[in-house]
């Protein structure tokens, strides 16, 4: 088979969870993390995005109303990335979710972004961070990317949220 590369311009548009209750989890990504809903379908489903667009995130209950959150090691998704695009506003998030008494799974700098992890209410991966620019990316000396799981300065990082 000959060697497809997909378009440099190719982004991930959007993910669609499957949730058990809908109403506890727009308290999470509307409530908590601020997605504003753009379209909903009864009890059933709901779009929810960040400025405008026509949906980032899709919630349903189609297959899983009432359902047990899915096994973790059964396959499936690991979590769904959340990029901010400064720095400032994922110290905000992260003030907010302490305030909020939310708990984090995890919190690491991989050198070319820093990530806080948490679970929504039906176990699913959150992954909330930011990329630093790339140009500042470790690099070895053939030019190959070097990512890295070091530990995130959660102080350091929250210092931001109070400027």
């Amino acid at each position: 088979m000959k060697t497809y590369k997909i378009p440099d311009s190719t982004r991930i548009g959007h993910v669609h969870l499957k949730v058990a209750d809908l109403d506890r989890a727009l308290s999470f990504y509307q409530g908590l993390l601020g997605f504003e809903i753009t379209q909903r379908y009864g009890d059933q489903a709901v779009f929810i995005s960040a400025g405008g667009y026509h949906h980032h995130i899709g919630l349903n209950t189609w297959y899983s109303k009432n359902g047990p959150p899915a096994p973790q090691n059964s396959p499936g998704l690991f979590h769904t990335a959340i990029l901010y695009e400064e720095r400032r506003q994922l110290a905000v998030i992260l003030k907010r979710l302490l305030d909020a008494g939310y708990p984090l799974t995890g919190a690491s700098d991989h050198g070319v972004s820093e990530a806080l992890y948490l679970d929504d209410p039906d176990g699913n991966g959150v992954e909330l961070y930011w990329d630093r620019p790339q140009d500042t990316w470790p690099v070895d000396r053939n030019g190959n990317l070097i990512m890295k799981t070091d530990r995130l300065d959660l102080e350091e990082l929250l210092a931001l949220a109070k400027q």
